[in-house]
């Protein structure tokens, strides 16, 4: 584990760093840049794994064993100040391999949090006497008043590696985000870096938010965060970023979320022999690009690696999204897929030139995320050069976030009239859409990729729930080279489409990737 004594000179002051439960004695705020200088610094010295510090007893556990160790709710730090937040703690085991270090400052005052197994029931157990005193927790879970005002409802947790997630009011638990992606889908193998240590800001009696520093490190890059967190109807977390890099990387990937698809809507055939009509925590990405386009991918669990790609510049906004809050269309009541959140990303400043990455990876079972986004710079910093990213996470329900275009509202494929063939039945709403008459002249401007011919398109208005439908078919195109030589290996023909009205465009572009 990380630690250090010594003075940081700063431009905001200087401190003295105590740790093993001692206070941190300092002349100023302590913030971002103190936590900036210790990414610095560790950036300049070899990586160093902290995993030895949890015991192979814990490190071997079954799933069941590490789920009987539960927190005990009435240790919840600040319980007794009666605090707008409570902490709760993660005891480390199992994928939890890591102890990471907690402090918490109170009035510019920083103190180690005590590793104390009295805080834990270890149900049948029986290894609380193998516990080194000075192990860490594996994470921590914040709560406070998110759906009444009498009761203290978890809403955010970090655990494992450099993953968050949270809930807006009402919501259960989807999608996570994470402080960095390194080399994702990369043939040398993803690189997963950690938060190894964080600082709390304890709450006055009258905050609304949270503040968290987390020092992430991992073999080649290190980096400082600051959390700002809001919880209510959505909530959002504020966050500055300045990473380092110790060597070289293939590709950065800022404010990543993964995700889970195994199958909805638009699967056909369905992937699992299952009652329910769809499983997912998320069923497309949105993105605001730097030109005012939105853009609107459906998901899918594809039956080999996909990786697509979309120049962006300056990215406005990015977000995995569940557009789908319909209970009869997962009917699942423990999983609740209706009730998880979407996240839409803002980011706070121009990004400069890059692009918004859409990772899908093969899945049979709904225990693993499949889905991977993020935005990467197209070129990466050079090591010990820093580089800063700020944004802003809205986790919420998709209504609050949704592009003011007109929305696709779902997407269907089945056979066409052809035995090589295929159909495509979209359907939009909102935006200027809402304002048209029943009888407006509207076209799709519909673009179909190499290795694929438009047949025909058709626009009109559904009447039983007033969306405008885009019905059109595809086939391969025979003439291209490539189906001539190989046709047993044609390529996924990526497709694009919009309403319009005359040549005015009136929706965000829906595109999507099938292969025939």
């Amino acid at each position: 584990m990380f630690t250090r004594n010594g003075l940081y000179g700063l431009v905001a002051g200087l401190f003295l760093f105590f740790h093993a439960g001692q206070a941190v004695a300092q002349t100023a705020t302590f913030g971002l840049q103190d936590v900036t200088a210790m990414a610095k610094e560790l950036a300049a010295t070899p990586f160093q794994d902290n995993k030895g510090q949890v015991p192979q007893v814990l490190k071997t556990l079954s799933y069941d064993d590490w789920r009987d160790v539960r927190f005990v709710p009435e240790k919840s730090l600040w319980r007794d100040e009666k605090l707008p937040f409570e902490l709760q703690f993660f005891h480390p085991g199992l994928f939890y391999d890591r102890a990471v270090a907690i402090n918490v400052v109170d009035k510019n005052v920083s103190s180690r949090l005590a590793f104390d197994t009295a805080a834990f029931n270890y149900g049948k157990n029986s290894f609380a006497g193998e516990i080194p005193a000075d192990m860490g927790y594996a994470g921590f879970r914040i709560h406070t008043a998110i759906n009444t005002k009498n009761y203290l409802d978890e809403f955010l947790v970090f655990l494992g590696a450099s993953y968050f997630r949270a809930v807006g009011k009402g919501q259960h638990y989807g999608l996570s985000a994470r402080g960095l992606a390194i080399d994702t889908a990369e043939h040398t193998g993803e690189e997963f870096p950690f938060f190894k240590e964080f600082w709390i800001v304890k709450p006055g009696k009258k905050d609304k938010s949270i503040v968290i520093y987390a020092l992430l490190d991992s073999s080649r890059v290190t980096g400082a965060f600051k959390f700002e967190s809001t919880a209510g109807a959505e909530t959002v977390v504020d966050v500055e970023s300045v990473l380092f890099l110790r060597e070289p990387v293939a590709r950065l990937g800022i404010a990543p979320l993964t995700s889970m698809f195994i199958f909805g809507e638009n699967s056909n055939p369905r992937v699992s022999d299952d009652f329910r009509p769809e499983v997912h925590d998320s069923d497309g990405l949105m993105a605001k690009f730097e030109n005012d386009e939105w853009i609107w991918r459906p998901l899918q669990n594809p039956k080999s690696l996909s990786v697509n790609v979309f120049n962006a510049p300056n990215i406005r906004g990015m977000g995995l999204m569940q557009r789908d809050t319909e209970y009869l269309n997962y009917i699942d009541l423990e999983a609740r897929y209706e009730a998880r959140p979407s996240v839409w990303i803002e980011p706070k400043g121009d990004w400069g030139p890059g692009q918004l990455h859409l990772v899908q990876i093969p899945s049979p079972e709904e225990i693993h995320d499949n889905i991977v986004s993020f935005w990467a710079p197209e070129t990466t910093p050079q090591p010990g050069q820093p580089v800063k990213f700020d944004y802003r996470l809205r986790w919420s329900s998709p209504k609050r976030v949704d592009s003011p275009e007109g929305q696709v509202t779902f997407t269907r494929t089945g056979k066409g009239k052809t035995e090589t063939s295929r159909l495509f039945v979209l359907e939009f709403q909102g935006g200027k859409l809402d304002d048209l008459p029943d009888d407006a002249a509207l076209d799709a401007n519909v673009w179909v990729g190499l290795g694929g011919k438009l047949l025909e398109k058709h626009v009109y208005k559904n009447p039983v729930n007033d969306s405008w439908r885009l019905v059109f078919e595809i086939e391969p195109d025979s003439t291209s080279a490539l189906s001539m030589m190989l046709p047993d290996k044609r390529p996924f023909i990526e497709m694009r489409a919009t309403l319009q009205h005359g040549v005015t465009p009136l929706t965000e572009t829906w595109t999507y990737a099938i292969k025939l």
